[in-house]
C-alpha cells in the first residue's frame, strides 16, 4: 500500500464558518468538509520520467492525511511558526501538499524556480534566513537533492533539508516516509489571511528583490483570474504553468482551492502527454502560457480537446498581448492574464465577436470586468515616468518602495501607494486604452526567468578574453541566450562550477561548429 491509498474521512476537522479572512488551508478544509471523497489532485501522466516516482491521484481526504503528516514532520523537526521554508519542486502533487502543509503549521514558503541552481539558491536562502529546504531527489535527470545539499552547506540558517523520491543523500529526511508514518503531531493556529504566506523574488532595475505576501494577497491574485474567466465551481483544471512564482501559485493552487474542484498538474511541456491527460480527465479548464494556448488554438484546439470550455493564458511578456493573434475558437473562451514579474497581475477576457484582446482602460478594474457591482480587483494607472503602475489587494507596495534618501538629505521622498512595474506604457488618444509598449529597461526575460542585463557582462568577464554572452529578442519567451567562446565545452564547465542555471550554461552549446546561432 502506498501513502496515496491511506484515507480516513473521519479525521476531517470541523471548519469554523465564522472565519472572515481565510488562508489557503481554510479554503482546502472547506471543500474537504463538504466532499472528502472527491478527486482533488492528479499527477502528470509522465511523472515517472520526470521524478522517477509513481503517479498519484488523491481525493481530498487522502490529500488531507498527507498534508497533516508533512505538517507534523515540520513541527517535529523543530520549525516554529513564521519560519521560512524554501521549496523547489516540479508541478506534481508533492508541490501542492508541501505548500499546504507548511501553511497549516504557520510556515512561510519561498518558491524557488527549477532553473535556479546553487548560486541563486544560496543567495535566496541567506537573504530570507530560511531554516529548511524541500526538493526532489531528481527532476528530469538532474540531482536536485545534491544541489539543495550544496546550497544548504553555504547557508548558515539552514537546519533541515527534506526531499521526495528515492536515493536521497545522507542527511536529507524523506517526506515520503513521513507521510507513511502518518503522524498526527500539530499545533494550534489561528486561521488569519493577514498572516505571511509567501516570499517570492523579483528582478527589477534595482536588482534582486524579495516580495513578501500574506494569504489574502495570494487569494486576491487567484480571484482576479477565476472571476474574470468565469471559472465554474467544481472545475476540473489542468495547469500547465510552472508553479514556482506568485503567478504560478495563483494559477494552480489558488484557482483550484477557490473552485473546490480537481487540479490536474502538467510539468511544462510535453504536447503528447498533455493532450492524453487532458482528455483522460475530461478537463474543462486549461491554464497555460498564453503563447502556448494560442498555438494550440491555431492547431485546432476545440476538436482535439472536446471537453475544454475555458482557457486562461498567462503572459510573462504583457507588451505582446495587443499584437497577438486573435482567438478563433467560438466554443472556448480565452482570458488574457497580464503578469508583471512578482508585482501583480490582471486579467481580461477576449471579446466574443472576433477573439481580439480586450482594451485595458486605466483606473479601477473589477473581476469580472464590466459586471455591475463586482468587487474591485485592483487599479491600473500611468505613472509620471510613462510607465504602468499597479495597486490593489494583491500588490505588495512596501516591497517595491523606493530606497530611503541619503542620510544628509533634507527632502523626504514623495509618498507612493502603487508599484511601478517599469513597463513603458501610453494612452491611446482615440480609445483611451492603455498600450504597453516595452518591458523594463535593463531587465531580461527568458521564459519565466528574469535577470539583469549587466549580469551577462559579468559572467562573460569570468570566462576570460574572447567570450561573449548575449540576449537576443524572442517572440515567444522575450529573449533567448546565445554565447560564443574559444572553447564552448570549457565555457559550459566554468559556468556550471559557478553554480549558474542551465540557461546560462546552454548558451554555449555547440551549434554546427559555431558559438552563435
Amino acid at each position: 500500500m502506498t501513502w496515496s491509498d491511506r484515507s480516513d474521512a473521519t479525521d476531517v476537522e470541523p471548519v469554523n464558518q465564522s472565519i472572515t479572512s481565510p488562508t489557503l488551508d481554510t479554503l482546502f478544509k472547506r471543500t474537504l468538509a463538504r466532499q472528502p471523497e472527491a478527486l482533488a489532485l492528479v499527477d502528470p501522466l509522465n511523472k515517472q520520467r520526470i521524478t522517477g516516482q509513481t503517479r498519484k491521484r488523491l481525493t481530498y481526504a487522502q490529500a488531507d492525511r498527507a498534508i497533516t503528516a508533512i505538517a507534523a514532520h515540520f513541527v517535529e523537526i523543530g520549525l516554529p511558526a513564521n519560519t521560512v521554508i524554501a521549496v523547489q519542486l516540479p508541478s506534481t502533487v508533492e508541490f501542492a501538499l508541501t505548500v499546504l502543509a507548511a501553511h497549516r503549521v504557520g510556515l512561510v514558503v519561498v518558491p524557488m524556480p527549477l532553473l535556479w541552481r546553487q548560486a541563486e539558491l544560496t543567495s535566496v536562502l541567506n537573504r530570507t534566513a530560511a531554516r529548511a529546504i524541500v526538493t526532489c531527489s531528481k527532476i528530469d535527470g538532474v540531482s536536485y537533492a545534491d544541489i539543495a545539499m550544496n546550497a544548504a552547506a553555504e547557508a548558515f540558517s539552514i537546519r533541515h533539508v527534506c526531499g521526495f523520491g528515492a536515493d536521497l543523500p545522507e542527511g536529507m529526511s524523506s517526506l515520503d516516509e513521513a507521510i507513511l508514518q502518518d503522524s498526527r503531531t500539530t499545533r494550534r493556529m489561528i486561521e488569519d489571511g493577514r498572516k505571511p504566506a509567501l516570499i517570492s523574488f523579483d528582478v527589477t532595475s534595482d536588482g534582486f528583490r524579495p516580495v513578501p505576501r500574506a494569504h489574502f494577497g495570494l487569494i486576491a491574485g487567484g480571484l482576479a483570474m477565476s472571476l474574470e474567466s468565469d471559472l465554474p465551481q467544481g472545475a476540473t483544471i489542468m495547469s500547465a504553468f510552472a508553479p514556482m512564482s506568485f503567478a504560478g501559485i495563483c494559477a494552480s493552487l489558488v484557482t483550484w482551492l477557490l473552485s473546490g474542484g480537481t487540479l490536474v498538474m502538467h510539468h511544462p511541456f510535453d504536447e503528447e502527454t498533455f493532450e492524453a491527460q487532458f482528455n483522460d480527465h475530461a478537463c474543462d479548464t486549461l491554464i497555460a502560457p498564453a503563447q502556448l494556448a494560442l498555438r494550440l488554438d491555431e492547431q485546432g484546439l476545440s476538436e482535439r480537446l472536446p471537453t475544454l470550455r475555458n482557457v486562461i493564458g498567462l503572459w510573462r511578456t504583457p507588451e505582446q498581448v495587443a499584437s497577438s493573434a486573435h482567438w478563433t475558437s467560438r466554443r472556448v473562451t480565452m482570458t488574457d492574464v497580464y503578469l508583471f514579474g512578482e508585482a501583480g497581475l490582471f486579467g481580461a477576457r477576449r471579446t466574443a465577436e472576433d477573439g481580439s484582446p480586450a482594451p485595458i482602460k486605466p483606473g479601477p478594474h473589477s473581476a469580472p470586468r464590466e459586471a455591475p457591482g463586482a468587487s474591485i480587483a485592483g487599479e491600473i494607472l500611468l505613472t509620471p515616468k510613462g510607465t504602468l503602475g499597479l495597486r490593489g489587494p494583491m500588490v505588495p507596495v512596501a516591497a517595491y518602495a523606493p530606497p530611503p534618501p541619503p542620510g544628509d538629505s533634507l527632502i523626504a521622498p514623495p509618498p507612493r501607494d502603487y508599484v511601478d512595474t517599469e513597463y513603458a506604457a501610453r494612452l491611446d488618444r482615440v480609445t483611451g486604452a492603455v498600450n504597453i509598449t516595452a518591458p523594463p529597461s535593463g531587465v531580461m526575460t527568458v521564459g519565466g526567468y528574469r535577470f539583469l542585463a549587466q549580469e551577462l557582462q559579468e559572467w562573460s568577464r569570468r570566462l576570460g578574453q574572447g567570450a561573449l554572452l548575449t540576449a537576443l529578442p524572442d517572440r515567444l519567451s522575450g529573449h533567448r541566450l546565445a554565447g560564443r567562446a574559444q572553447d564552448n565545452a570549457r565555457a559550459r564547465d566554468a559556468l556550471t562550477e559557478l553554480g549558474l542555471n542551465p540557461l546560462m550554461v546552454e548558451a554555449f552549446r555547440d551549434r554546427n561548429g559555431t558559438g552563435m546561432p
